[in-house]
């Protein structure tokens, strides 16, 4: 059941498929994007998380969505290149997915089914944090701040643990 989560497939901005379990062994901090939000800013909070905790094996994983507003319009290329440029985000970028109903990337489908079971994401910027183990520690509404506490608590718990 926890390994459900590295044999997942995503699609990098460079447009190379991955499997999540290169990422097995590391916490990891999944959140659903867009450049035209009122929580966009949250990129700079998620790249500072990133920078602090990455040589412990922590990783941050931006899935952009256009499924909340029509928040996130443009072209993969277009939004990396946003990302670096207004936030200095070196943390890795995926394709573009859907993050909600029958187009659901199969990512947030297992992230609801393990943290939520039968909730959608309801905006952008939610965020799910997974164990070195592969599974779901919590689940963040967009309005909780990447540097929340109550998220880097977890983080730290989830980094102490083997």
């Amino acid at each position: 059941m926890t390994a459900g989560i590295y044999n997942i497939e995503a699609v990098q901005a460079d447009g190379t498929e991955k499997t999540l379990n290169e990422y097995h062994g590391e916490v990891l901090l999944i959140v659903n994007t867009a450049s035209e939000c009122g929580f966009t800013p949250q990129y700079e909070e998620l790249e500072e998380l990133y920078q602090r905790y990455k040589n412990r094996g922590f990783q941050v994983l931006g899935f952009p969505s256009n499924d909340f507003g029509g928040q996130e319009p443009d072209t993969i290329e277009n939004i990396t290149e946003f990302c670096e440029t207004n936030y200095g985000v070196s943390f890795d970028i995926f394709d573009k997915v859907h993050a909600k109903g029958n187009e659901k990337h199969p990512l947030f489908d297992w992230l609801l089914e393990q943290s939520n079971p039968g909730r959608e994401i309801e905006w952008n910027f939610e965020k799910f944090l997974v164990s070195r183990r592969g599974e779901v520690l919590g689940s963040f509404k967009s309005s909780t701040k990447p540097t929340d506490p109550q998220i880097t608590g977890m983080i730290e718990t989830g980094l102490q643990q083997s």
